[in-house]
């Protein structure tokens, strides 16, 4: 996947007059870096959740729920700064209808000392009042209607931005839990098959000793002796003597 190559801003606050770069370049501003640190942080959540495990036979992918809670607080932190660089294109918009209202009222000012210097007619005077208050509100309603629309547009990215992190933060707490809820499952067969296996062995161990029991059941009644292994691998039972078979010696024949 392709993505932007964004050099990390820690690299440009530590070495601020590295000797390797060009003469004349100009620094990168704030604004520019805090996009850089919003995209960054957004690429390596990305490579977080592509190179984690994933879990076999699923779609699942185990995920450091640290390293991802992380990479969220940082794109959380960056976000104000985004909103606040808003905040300031509309406080410059502001700035420029001020500036054109009084321009403006400038304008108006000169055409009114113009009007009264060269109109002596009272009805044309009051006609060019009139215009100018019409004039006037007119502008004072453009103005208006147009820092209302600014700021209805800035609640709107405020609001899309706070459900988008949301959502990003549900997905994530639903992925964690899912993912944990699978391991347990993974877990519990992989116990169970070791159980079975393990009981499997203890089956073969009993009928092993029953069937030796079965075939030699005087000689078990004596001294106990470890089992031979043949060649092949099969147990085989030692000869005892009569001593241990009938459990005492023999009598002596009298002289």
């Amino acid at each position: 996947m392709l993505r932007q190559d964004l050099t990390p801003t820690n690299i440009s606050q530590e070495n601020p007059t590295d000797g390797n770069s060009q003469a004349g370049q100009p620094a990168p501003t704030n604004e520019s870096v805090r996009r850089l640190d919003i995209q960054q942080s957004l690429n390596v959540l990305e490579e977080l959740i592509l190179q984690s495990p994933r879990v076999p036979f699923s779609r699942r992918t185990l995920v450091d729920e640290d390293k991802l809670l992380e990479q969220l607080d940082r794109i959380r932190l960056n976000l104000p700064s985004v909103f606040q660089e808003a905040v300031q294109i509309v406080q410059h918009r502001d700035t420029i209808l001020g500036e054109a209202e009084q321009y403006a009222q400038e304008i108006i000012s000169a055409a009114d000392q113009e009007a009264a210097r060269r109109l002596n007619d009272l009805g044309i005077v009051q006609q060019a009042e009139a215009q100018v208050r019409h004039v006037q509100q007119h502008v004072q309603e453009e103005c208006d209607a147009l820092r209302s629309q600014t700021m209805s547009e800035i609640e709107q990215w405020q609001q899309a931005a706070q459900q988008h992190w949301e959502q990003i933060k549900q997905q994530a707490e639903t992925d964690c839990q899912v993912l944990k809820q699978e391991a347990d499952v993974y877990s519990i067969q992989v116990l169970q098959q070791l159980e079975q296996q393990l009981s499997e062995m203890l089956r073969v161990v009993h009928n092993g000793r029953k069937s030796i029991q079965v075939a030699d059941p005087v000689g078990l009644e004596g001294e106990h002796h470890p089992p031979a292994v043949s060649p092949s691998g099969k147990a085989q039972v030692l000869p005892q003597s009569d001593t241990s078979r009938s459990g005492r010696s023999p009598r002596r024949k009298p002289e």
